[in-house]
């Protein structure tokens, strides 16, 4: 029984991200070319105004207090149990609770918006443009609140990419029309605006409509759900956890811009931003490639079988750690290059700037595994940790901003990331979830960085002797990008293989589930 219950997880997981991956890499490909036309067209002060005005926007969203978080682990136990009553009673309460917050987050943006005369003097653009782009944002974030909060069903009970796939595919085609018209209208910053508002209010009914598909009792209404709060204190002790950690994050996540900003100018925040949205799309395509996961996590939590959990946790962290590694050698070499043939050469930040861009990167992607297990056993009460990642990563890109600029801000991001991410977060999880010794985890990620920098190393100089030159075409750029993939893929993929049990077992159970997939048709 436990074996099935397994491969319907990794079912499940393996669904969702070749959905995911396949829509992902769609929208990454069509959001090169039209962030290269609104570059050019609308100019780089606007789409750094875009980036400052999300960043500002994001910290008014501290205020959800992290209570997707806190309602999504609360809802693992009674979907695997189809408990529905309770299940429509915890989705009741976080709707009384996201329009609380939802009505927080409006009079606080009407009040951060009084002060944009002052945050946007620098700017060589009319007032009215960060009035227009904020609200639009505003509107598409109030519409999570109002409207789509009931997506948490979906995504606890492992199905999100039924809503994913549509849901993407309308941003792909607002791309695309927003490229059109941003090309070839007079109005195309206007357009550019109404797109995106016209954009979220069409997924906010598309996923309206699947829900109530699939869990239609959700549609029976709750009365007094404010009165819900006193049946699941649970919910609330995990918000009060949450909340820090959401300010942690923010002041992690959505600092930068803002620092950059307040140290140079819109420009270099936008130039930034190119390698963001290269950055970004990698992300994007590891949380296709992941996506799921939390709530896969979350299930085999629920089941309370140790030995199990281990394992699936050490497969899970080689086939992460594999992942960004090779991810991370591809950046290494083809960014530069590909920043060169997308957008000019003058837009390129150097190697410096990259290097840094990069490490941050795999810190990021790596420590997340650790967190997606400490997410699913719930346990948020060391409220100090983000304070302290938040208050490093503050005080760090202030001063070593001010000394340093933009490579000083991400360094800053840099050294409170490993301080909390590789010291504090596996010592954590090991000892309050996993009930296990720490120098687990130490061998495990010391076994793993041995050999990423061995392969790293060999796949550099491998790919060097070839002389090849990226960025002298498309072309040659593609020709570049599939020699890369391939010499690192090979390199890493056979060396972790050899040494690492997780890797080969990560392997095992992929190819389980193709097999099965495959004898079943």
């Amino acid at each position: 029984m436990a074996g099935q219950k397994a491969y319907g997880r990794t079912v499940k997981s393996m669904r969702n991200s070749g959905v995911a991956l396949f829509i992902q890499c769609l929208a990454m490909l069509v959001g090169f070319f039209s962030r290269k036309i609104f570059i050019d067209v609308l100019g780089t002060e606007v789409i750094g105004l875009q980036s400052t005005a999300t960043s500002i926007l994001n910290g008014l969203n501290v205020m959800e207090l992290g209570i997707w978080a806190a309602t999504s682990v609360t809802l693992y136990k009674p979907l695997f149990d189809d408990d529905r009553k309770k299940i429509k009673e915890i989705i009741a309460l976080q709707g009384w609770l996201y329009k609380i917050i939802a009505i927080l987050v409006i009079v606080g943006s009407f009040i951060v918006m009084c002060f944009f005369p002052e945050i946007f003097r620098k700017a060589n653009l009319p007032l009215w443009y960060p009035y227009a782009t904020f609200c639009t944002l505003l509107y598409s974030e109030s519409l999570k609140y109002f409207v789509n909060y009931k997506r948490i069903a979906l995504y606890a009970s492992q199905q999100n990419y039924k809503v994913l796939t549509r849901s993407r595919l309308i941003s792909v085609g607002k791309l695309i029309l927003q490229a059109v018209m941003v090309k070839y209208s007079d109005h195309g910053f206007i357009w550019w605006l109404a797109l995106e508002a016209i954009n979220a209010t069409i997924s906010a009914f598309l996923t309206t409509r699947i829900i109530n598909k699939d869990f239609p009792y959700l549609k029976e209404s709750v009365e007094h759900p404010s009165s819900l709060r006193h049946h699941y204190p649970d919910v609330f002790q995990k918000i009060k956890y949450l909340a820090i950690h959401k300010l942690g994050g923010f002041a992690m996540s959505q600092i930068s811009p803002i620092v950059i900003y307040g140290y140079t100018t819109l420009t270099n925040v936008a130039l930034y931003g190119n390698y963001m949205v290269v950055v970004g799309n990698i992300y994007n395509v590891l949380g296709a490639i992941f996506t799921g996961m939390d709530a896969s996590v979350g299930n085999l939590v629920a089941e309370n079988d140790g030995k199990l959990i281990m394992k699936v946790y050490r497969e899970l962290f080689s086939m992460k750690f594999f992942i960004t590694g090779v991810c991370s050698v591809c950046l290494w070499l083809l960014t530069e290059p590909f920043i060169s043939v997308w957008l000019g050469a003058q837009y390129r930040l150097g190697l410096t700037t990259l290097g840094l861009i990069i490490v941050s990167f795999m810190i990021g992607n790596i420590r997340s595994i650790n967190d997606e297990f400490i997410n699913a056993y719930g346990l948020f009460q060391d409220v100090w940790v983000p304070v302290a990642e938040g208050t490093l990563n503050i005080v760090f890109a202030l001063v070593l901003g001010h000394y340093h600029g933009l490579n000083g801000i991400l360094l800053a991001s840099i050294i409170s990331q490993f301080a909390i991410g590789f010291l504090w977060k596996p010592y954590f999880l090991f000892s309050r979830g996993f009930r296990q010794r720490t120098s687990l985890f130490v061998l495990l990620i010391t076994k793993h960085s041995v050999v990423f920098a061995v392969a790293a190393a060999l796949s550099v100089w491998l790919f060097g002797r070839l002389h090849l030159d990226p960025s002298v075409s498309i072309w040659a750029f593609l020709l570049s990008a599939i020699i890369v993939l391939s010499i690192v893929f090979s390199i890493f993929g056979v060396m972790l293989y050899s040494v690492e049990e997780g890797a080969r077992g990560c392997v095992r159970r992929v190819l389980t589930v193709l097999s099965s997939k495959l004898n079943n048709k």
